[in-house]
């Protein structure tokens, strides 16, 4: 059992709701250096070996991870607490900017007093990215599939499951073949003994109850022509399909939503993802910014801002319930599996292309945090985003520039580096203004 008390885990998920920006990859690496090498209640291996779950399910990881980790250390009430904690400060804050969003419409100088959080961010990627790649590569294999795993992805975009399942073969086989790699060392302050939480089969259950009642509720009350059923059933669908993490999720949301339902423009969905990437909390929650949005266009009269308000809790509520669900059903056979070498190796394959992964998501949001403009280079079977060179953001060209050097040659702890730079942030888009 854990040796940290529950009161003191409760501070530090606050703590990492509120610090949660960048999307997954920030977020994976603000809980890499809070939980494993600040805290030290997890040792590498057993937070990868919970991350290894998260990847390979739909949905947010980051959130999922957190979830984990919270069942990990105190159970079901661990879990639900960790997994609220960091989806409330986010959603609390798309709901406020959703509503200015329809009643003002010029949200910019908002989204400016974050304007320096993304700076921090891409130096808290690259700090976890260098840290995890120095502890998980260990041998020739897992270099291997790492650098793989980021070609696949970036250069040839690959589907995520492909890539997860080939690397988790790959790692069985080899396991298999010459004998499993037992090198790590544990230095958890969770018990390395087979997790036994008591009422985590009746929470998946009671989450799965819960689900169900909300879709098939509201489709038997409201029919599926209404708005709020066709929320229900398009997000919950959402939960369920869309695996690669949270960036496989906005794509299917931004078609689904602007060109079937046809719930926004295609403008509006891009200003829904900035204010998600410039809150905390998961970049999943521009879904409630698309269900706010659904609703208050459905609606009419005094009651619209009521209605999108109902919208919005309601597209939450069926995104995340599926997450608990997932994480109460599936964690307490997962670390079941690691008494199981070869079923371990294979896991320790996926997370060498998890590495892969958070280099790919790193990538990712440096081109779209440095660059206004990008195109997709589609020729001799290569499929990749590219920034446009010319439309480089000077200024956060800057930020990132100290933010680099605040994180590395200062060595900042998280709060003080996101301090810095928000407030750095802020003075700029002042003066710009």
């Amino acid at each position: 059992m854990s040796e940290v008390s529950f009161r003191e885990a409760l501070i530090v998920w606050i703590r990492i709701g509120l610090l949660s920006f960048g999307g997954p990859a920030g977020q994976i690496a603000l809980m890499h250096r809070i939980i494993v090498d600040e805290k030290k209640w997890l040792d590498e291996s057993r937070f990868l070996h919970a991350l290894n779950y998260c990847m390979l399910l739909p949905g947010p990881e980051a959130q999922q991870l957190a979830t984990y980790i919270g069942w990990l250390m105190h159970g079901v009430r661990g879990g639900v607490i960790a997994g609220l904690l960091f989806i409330i400060p986010g959603a609390l804050a798309i709901f406020l900017l959703s509503w200015a969003y329809v009643t003002i419409g010029d949200l910019t100088l908002v989204e400016g007093v974050f304007f320096g959080l993304k700076a921090a961010v891409l130096a808290i990627v690259v700090q976890a990215l260098i840290r995890i790649g120095k502890r998980a590569l260990k041998g020739t294999l897992r270099p291997f599939l790492a650098v793989a795993g980021f070609l696949a992805l970036f250069v040839f975009s690959v589907p995520f499951p492909i890539v997860v399942l080939t690397a988790g073969i790959a790692g069985y086989l080899v396991a298999r073949r010459l004998g499993p790699d037992n090198t790590e060392a544990n230095h958890s302050l969770v018990s390395t003994e087979t997790v036994v939480r008591p009422g985590t089969r009746r929470a998946a259950l009671t989450c799965l109850v819960l689900w169900a009642l909300t879709v098939f509720g509201l489709l038997a009350a409201l029919g599926y022509g209404h708005v709020y059923s066709q929320i229900a059933v398009f997000f919950s669908k959402m939960a369920t399909v869309t695996f690669g993490g949270a960036y496989a999720v906005l794509s299917y949301v931004a078609q689904q939503g602007v060109e079937n339902y046809q719930w926004l423009q295609p403008g509006e969905m891009l200003e829904g993802l900035g204010l998600a990437e410039t809150t905390p909390g998961p970049l999943i929650l521009v879904t409630q910014f698309v269900g706010f949005l659904a609703a208050y266009r459905d609606a009419a009269g005094e009651s619209a801002l009521l209605f999108a308000s109902i919208g919005a809790l309601l597209t939450t509520w069926v995104t995340f319930l599926p997450c608990f669900l997932w994480i109460f059903a599936g964690a307490p056979y997962v670390e079941k599996l690691r008494a199981n070498q070869a079923i371990s190796s294979a896991l320790g394959a996926v997370t060498a292309v998890v590495v892969g992964v958070i280099a790919n998501l790193a990538l990712w949001f440096a081109i779209s945090a440095l660059f206004a403009e990008q195109f997709l280079f589609s020729e001799y079977g290569v499929n990749m985003q590219l920034p446009h060179l010319a439309s480089v953001d000077v200024p956060m060209l800057t930020l990132s520039a100290v933010a680099f050097l605040c994180a590395f040659q200062f060595k900042m702890g998280v709060i003080p580096l996101v301090s810095t730079l928000a407030s750095l942030g802020a003075v700029w888009m002042l003066m710009a203004g």
